[in-house]
C-alpha cells in the first residue's frame, strides 16, 4: 500500500499541502490519536511560504488530518488561516504565542481534547547555529494549553506567564533560551509530568527537562533529566523532541538528537519513575540509535534527519512510529523540506524498526 502511495520513498506518508493551504511549504511534529471508533487523527504543525521568514523554525501554525488506517491521510480544513486549527495570536496582544505556534501533545480526557503546544513571541535574538550566527525571531518559547470538543475548534486556557503555563529559566540557566515542545503525561496516581527541551547556551547542546504538577495547571520544575551523549556519538549535540509513554509499567522515551554534523537519529531512554533516566544500551550498538536517517548520499527524503517521534501501540502488541524526515543539502532548517513518515516495529520489540514500505 505504501509503495503505491509514495513510489520509491520508503516510510513517507504525508507531505506538504496544496497551494492555498496553511501547510503548503512544510509539515512537521505529528501527534497521533487513535479514536475508539477506529478513526485516526493527526495534529501537526507547519507553514506556508508567506509565513514570517525571520522565524527560522519549522513552526508557524497547526492543523489536523484524519485517516481510516493511519496510513492514508486527508486534511481537515479548520476555521482559521488557510485551514489551520491553531494560529498565533494576532494583533499587538502581549502574549507568549503572538509570532508562531506548534502543537506538541494531544490527549482525550473527560470528553475534551487537551492540546499542549508551544509558542514564541516577536523578540529577535542573535544566536550561533550549525550554519553560523543568525538573527532568529520567536526563539523565546513557552508552553501553552488549549481545549476542544471536536479537535478542530480550540479555546486557549490562560496561564500565569503572558498566557503560558511555565516560564523560561533565568539568565544563564539551561532553559533560559526557550521552554519548548511540551508533552504532558498523566500518571497512574493522577499527577502530571511535563517533558520539554531547550537549547542550553552554557552547554552548547540540547537538553531535556521536566516539570511536575498535581492538577495539570500549576507546575514545578524538576530540572534537567537527559543530556548530550559522548563525543562522536549520534546524540553528541543532545536530545530534543521526544515522546514518553509507559510500556509494561516502565517509562520509555524515544528522542531525536543530532550529531556534530547535524545528522539526526532517534534514540531510546528508560526510567522506572519518569524522573531518573538512563539511555538504552541494547540498540544496534551500545548507546546507539534505535532508528537512523537513511544512508548519506542516497538522495532519500530522510537522509539528513529522522526526528519528532510519536509512538503508537497497536492491539497486536506491535508499534508504529510516526516521525519527521529531512533531506540532505538543505543549507538551513527552513531549507529542509520536512515531511512525515512512519516506521513499524518488529512485533513487540520497540528497539527494532523498519520503514513502512521497505
Amino acid at each position: 500500500m505504501s509503495k503505491e502511495v509514495v513510489p520509491g520513498q520508503p516510510g513517507l506518508l504525508f507531505g506538504r499541502g496544496p497551494q492555498g493551504w496553511w501547510d503548503s511549504e512544510r509539515v512537521s511534529g505529528p501527534q497521533i490519536l487513535r479514536e475508539s471508533d477506529g478513526t485516526w487523527k493527526m495534529w501537526y504543525y507547519g507553514r506556508d511560504t508567506t509565513f514570517d521568514r525571520m522565524i527560522g523554525l519549522q513552526t508557524g501554525r497547526s492543523g489536523l488530518a484524519v485517516s481510516r488506517d493511519g496510513v492514508k491521510w486527508e486534511r481537515v480544513r479548520g476555521p482559521l488561516t488557510m485551514g489551520s486549527v491553531l494560529d498565533p495570536v494576532s494583533g499587538t496582544v502581549d502574549r507568549f504565542d503572538n509570532a508562531h505556534v506548534g502543537v506538541s501533545n494531544v490527549r482525550y480526557e473527560n470528553g475534551l481534547y487537551w492540546m499542549w503546544y508551544f509558542g514564541g513571541d516577536q523578540t529577535t535574538v542573535e544566536l550561533p547555529t550549525f550554519v553560523g550566527t543568525q538573527k532568529i525571531k520567536g526563539i523565546h518559547m513557552w508552553p501553552g494549553c488549549a481545549i476542544s470538543r471536536d479537535g478542530v475548534n480550540w479555546t486557549r486556557l490562560e496561564g500565569p506567564y503572558r498566557g503560558a503555563f511555565l516560564d523560561r529559566g533565568k539568565q544563564n540557566d539551561w532553559d533560559a533560551l526557550y521552554l519548548g515542545w511540551p508533552q504532558v503525561l498523566k500518571d497512574d496516581d493522577g499527577s502530571y509530568k511535563m517533558y520539554y527541551h531547550s537549547y542550553s547556551l552554557p552547554q552548547k547542546a540540547f537538553v531535556v527537562g521536566m516539570a511536575v504538577s498535581e492538577d495539570g495547571f500549576r507546575w514545578n520544575k524538576v530540572g534537567q533529566i537527559l543530556g548530550p551523549g559522548e563525543p562522536g556519538g549520534f546524540d553528541e549535540m543532545g536530545p530534543s523532541c521526544r515522546h514518553v509513554l509507559k510500556i509494561d509499567g516502565q517509562y520509555v522515551m524515544f528522542y531525536e538528537a543530532p550529531d556534530f554534523k547535524a545528522y539526526y537519529c532517534i534514540g531510546l531512554a528508560l526510567s522506572d519513575d519518569g524522573i531518573r533516566w538512563r539511555k538504552d544500551e541494547t540498540g544496534k550498538q551500545p548507546g546507539g540509535p534505535v532508528f537512523s536517517h537513511a544512508p548519506k548520499g542516497s538522495g532519500r527524503w530522510d537522509a539528513l534527519a529522522v526526528g519528532a517521534p510519536h509512538v503508537v501501540p497497536l492491539p497486536d502488541g506491535s508499534y508504529r512510529m510516526y516521525y519527521v524526515g529531512g533531506q540532505e543539502g538543505a543549507g538551513s532548517e527552513l531549507g529542509m523540506k520536512a515531511q512525515i513518515g512512519m516506521a513499524v516495529s518488529d512485533g513487540p520489540n520497540f528497539r527494532k524498526w523498519r520503514r513502512w514500505g521497505e
